[in-house]
């Protein structure tokens, strides 16, 4: 529980002493604590709030500063995290941000690709530089081991699928106030038995708490990084082509499929995940010399393929034409399985496979070195110059659009349903305004500052 937003949202709409009443008894919820103890501990905060509330004799430049552009869409609402059309629009925005920097990146959020990339000279020639950073699943926080193994898996195929090795893990690991320490142990173990895995050693990290005093329960946050170098130009999306052909390995899913697992009550699947195949695949490739002629890579994680498929052709104007039944062919059987029979859209869920995009005549080599490597690998497509990504199924043409969010996988998110709102619009315009309003606060900032 935010106690500190919780003092926020009521300090204006509830007397006082309801306020510290309440707050009290919230704090004793997760608090093993006296009464007067637990009231003190709610004066302190209902004290911290109103002293951020009262900006009266700020100048407007300050207050410009600490306070953030408001727009009026709550994260939920529009969808962020949940991989569908409201987050893409989120992570463009985002981009937007960025982008608007002077800092020379030689490919930065703007492409909507895996991995950012810098470019350096060395004494033996350019080095490419490339960087990920992937969260822990949210609905594993009280699977540690189970959220580290994946978003490690997820931050190094980030950095595999730009053509780049993977040279270095990092950990950002933040646990609410309550949460046993046991589960910092267990994040890590799980980090470092992919780190063990592959050969890519966990070299720094940080360890907080959620919130500092102000967050209470035992919620996990956390991220890993991945930092990888190559000397060749990385693999970005928008070197796809028409003519080229569709690969894709065999997906058994991860931090996503894990979670419909668990929570669901069906374990078993748990072990279908448990793989460093996706690596391996891409070192396969890397090894073999292939990396030149292969025109793009990424995995099919962002809403599943409907929302891969659909920023790889935004972002580069070209169609990809998939077949339906071999994609299915390179699902997990066990994970497929759980999938159909829980009515959950396999191609509207991240599944973890590799897509390669490459010239027809070398299509064969790839699918050798993969194969050696021991992954399953298909041909499931062809990339088209019609703009937009399509399915063929049982001779039908259905196009490819990715869903408001990524196919419900969990019950609530049944619940919480995959519908665009029917405001999207207006939502979408209150946030570009927010986006907007921050870029000019970064641009007055660094004019105030000197560069």
């Amino acid at each position: 529980m935010d106690i500190e937003g919780f003092v926020r949202r009521n300090i204006g709409h509830m007397d006082e002493e309801s306020l510290r009443s309440i707050l009290a008894e919230r704090i004793r919820e997760f608090k093993d604590i006296g009464t007067e103890r637990s009231l003190r501990m709610a004066d302190a905060v209902i004290y911290e709030v109103r002293n951020t509330l009262g900006t009266d004799g700020m100048d407007d430049g300050l207050r410009e500063i600490i306070s953030y552009p408001v727009a009026g869409v709550g994260m939920g609402e529009m969808g962020v995290g949940s991989r569908g059309e409201g987050d893409f629009f989120v992570h463009r925005k985002i981009a937007d941000i960025v982008s608007s920097t002077q800092t020379g990146a030689f490919i930065n959020p703007e492409a909507q690709d895996d991995g950012g990339v810098v470019r350096t000279d060395t004494a033996r020639g350019e080095v490419y530089i490339t960087t990920a950073v992937d969260g822990i699943h949210s609905r594993l926080s009280e699977y540690p081991f189970l959220g580290g193994f994946h978003v490690t898996r997820a931050a190094l195929r980030d950095v595999c699928v730009m053509g780049s090795r993977p040279v270095a893990l990092i950990s950002d690991l933040h646990l609410a106030d309550d949460g046993d320490v046991g589960k910092l142990f267990d994040f890590t173990a799980g980090v470092a038995a992919v780190s063990e895995l592959v050969d890519v050693p966990l070299v720094a990290g940080s360890t907080l708490r959620v919130g500092g005093d102000m967050v209470l329960g035992d919620r996990l946050v956390s991220a890993v990084g991945a930092i990888g170098v190559s000397g060749t130009p990385p693999t970005a999306r928008k070197r796809a082509e028409p003519g080229d052909v569709v690969l894709l390995t065999e997906g058994s899913g991860g931090g996503t499929i894990t979670t419909a697992a668990i929570y669901h009550g069906l374990f078993d699947v748990v072990w279908e995940t448990l793989d460093v195949n996706f690596i391996r695949a891409s070192g396969a490739i890397m090894e073999a010399g292939l990396l030149e002629v292969i025109h793009a890579m990424t995995d099919v994680t962002n809403g599943g393929l409907r929302g891969d498929a659909h920023e790889i052709s935004s972002t580069t104007g070209v169609g990809l034409e998939f077949d339906a039944e071999a994609v299915r062919s390179m699902v997990n059987p066990r994970v497929l399985e759980m999938l159909e029979d829980l009515e959950i859209d396999p191609l509207g869920v991240s599944i973890d496979s590799l897509m390669i995009i490459a010239p027809e005549d070398v299509s064969h080599d790839i699918m050798g070195a993969v194969e050696d490597a021991g992954v399953p690998i298909a041909e499931v497509g062809r990339v088209t110059d019609s703009g937009v990504p399509i399915l063929m199924r049982d001779g039908e043409m259905e196009e490819l659009r990715p869903l408001f969010r990524e196919a419900a996988y969990t019950q609530i998110k049944k619940m919480v349903g995959d519908e665009t709102p029917q405001d999207f619009d207006e939502m979408k315009r209150k946030v570009e305004e927010a986006a907007r309003r921050a870029i000019e606060k970064k641009d007055m900032v660094v004019k105030l500052i000197g560069k």
